[in-house]
């Protein structure tokens, strides 16, 4: 008979990457049907319910507290997976090493092991995060808040008072920056530089910085903003704070932001404060019309666009033989862990003549709620696929399950895939992903993926590269060249 059991961790805080790791490993364990193991707030213990796993326990919890939940087939597999679900909690505390060695566990504290430190990272639950950022913020710190779920107003709230203060307010879901040579969050390692990169999106400053090390350059600072930072009700308050931080900086030559199209207002106001700069910017807003550009800036259609733009040169394009789809087969299929990648495929596509959805549709693209069978390109980071779950970047197993679908499904001609390396991300994107491949239908779709990375990343480049061109794959140095790829297996 089905079983759920709960064990609540009163008063304790453990990393939500790590709690999602552990979860997957005991849901994986034969007759467990799902664990969860999340701090208990309201949102979680939703989570929690909504998958039947939140017993009355749980449901008692409070936010602080950490609750350990699984269903299982019977009565003593639940039993087994709770004592494995403990087992992995509490390894880590009995395990000596790093783990025995002393870590503060107040913001305070940090600022008095370290009087020196100029920035403080949020990530914590969204809940609690907006206080945390209010303390880092009245000790003179700046902060990048990798925490998401927390209220516009307070975003707008924090980003005012950051201001005021004179400190730089990065997010909420500010997922990537490299600040003095130092990679935060998702970010790779690129070597110092005179281009400095401005972003609402993680993964475009993933990209775009990617590019501009492989080309030869490197990165003065890139500061990520949060993705709601250029919408109406923000203002683009730490974009422009950004803009006068690195127009000041005598190591920044050129500057590049990325993000999807501004709120018109705030698009004017950012590109007037560009056109009062000496120095040159090129403007990815990915989806937008490019128009408005004052003469010191270029706008640039896609992140492989403002990478070279941004270095002076082109890169090589791929003289690769075409592989033509088989007989019936129509359709691009895109299956993205970056949302901004996702984001450049629709630009691409879109510009290219075709009609097509996502779940995350820019301008003149159809949301996939309202469409049909077709070109489809999904952001598989996305809140419907992550609530509960860790990010695909972290987690690559959460692209399984659609990237079977498409291999299945006799209509689609080609299947388009992102692997982003750097710190936060999983330590082999590129193994599993030849692991899932390896047995492919022969008379399947064309698999086309593209890397995102540096030889400096801890996973290796040229070691992803070879797992992947290993497996029989198709692989170009950049999004944009592996959609360009796609169309042409398209005859397009």
């Amino acid at each position: 008979m089905p079983t759920i059991r709960n064990d609540v961790r009163k008063g304790t805080y453990l990393d939500s990457v790590a709690l999602m790791r552990m979860s997957r490993t005991v849901a994986a364990m034969p007759g467990v049907a799902e664990c969860g193991m999340m701090m208990a707030t309201p949102a979680n213990k939703r989570i929690m319910a909504d998958a039947g796993v939140l017993g009355p326990d749980g449901e008692a919890a409070g936010p602080g507290d950490l609750v350990i939940a699984v269903r299982a087939t019977d009565a003593a597999t639940a039993d087994a997976a709770m004592v494995a679900a403990r087992a992995a909690i509490d390894a880590p505390k009995s395990s000596g090493g790093d783990a025995a060695a002393w870590t503060a566990r107040t913001l305070r504290a940090a600022a008095a092991a370290d009087p020196a430190a100029t920035v403080a990272m949020i990530s914590v639950p969204g809940a609690f995060a907006a206080a945390e950022a209010r303390k880092a913020l009245n000790r003179g710190l700046n902060v990048m808040m990798f925490s998401d779920n927390v209220p516009i107003e307070e975003e707008v709230a924090l980003k005012v008072a950051a201001r005021e203060k004179g400190l730089l307010m990065m997010g909420p879901d500010c997922g990537t920056a490299i600040l003095n040579g130092v990679p935060l969050a998702f970010a790779n390692v690129v070597p110092r530089g005179d281009i400095g990169i401005i972003g609402a999106s993680g993964t475009g400053i993933q990209e775009i910085s990617c590019l501009i090390a492989r080309a030869g350059r490197g990165i003065s600072h890139a500061i990520g903003t949060g993705g709601r930072d250029l919408k109406k009700e923000v203002g683009g308050i730490t974009t422009l704070m950004a803009i006068d931080l690195l127009d000041a900086d005598a190591a920044t030559k050129h500057i590049v932001i990325v993000s999807k199209p501004p709120a018109a207002d705030v698009a004017k106001a950012v590109l007037a404060r560009v056109a009062k700069s000496k120095k040159p910017f090129t403007v990815c807003f990915l989806g937008g019309d490019g128009e408005g550009m004052p003469a010191n800036a270029k706008a640039a259609g896609t992140l492989e666009a403002a990478a070279e733009i941004a270095v002076g040169k082109v890169g090589a394009r791929s003289t690769r033989p075409i592989q033509k789809a088989g007989a019936g087969r129509q359709y691009i299929r895109g299956l993205y862990t970056g949302g901004t990648l996702c984001a450049e495929a629709q630009v691409i596509l879109r510009d290219a003549g075709l009609d097509m959805m996502s779940n995350v549709a820019i301008p003149g693209v159809s949301d996939i709620a309202k469409g049909k069978a077709g070109h489809t390109l999904i952001d598989l980071g996305d809140d419907e696929f992550t609530r509960g779950r860790p990010h695909p970047m972290i987690e690559p197993v959460v692209r399984d399950q659609p990237l079977a679908e498409a291999l299945r499904d006799p209509s689609v001609a080609v299947v388009v895939l992102d692997c982003v390396l750097g710190f936060g991300g999983h330590a082999d994107p590129a193994g599993h992903l030849a692991s899932v491949l390896s047995q492919r239908p022969k008379d399947g779709p064309v698999v086309i993926v593209s890397v995102t990375g540096t030889e400096g990343d801890p996973q290796v480049l040229s070691q992803q590269l070879a797992k992947l061109a290993g497996a029989g794959l198709l692989v170009e140095p950049s999004n944009a060249a592996a959609v360009r790829l796609a169309l042409k297996v398209l005859g397009k």
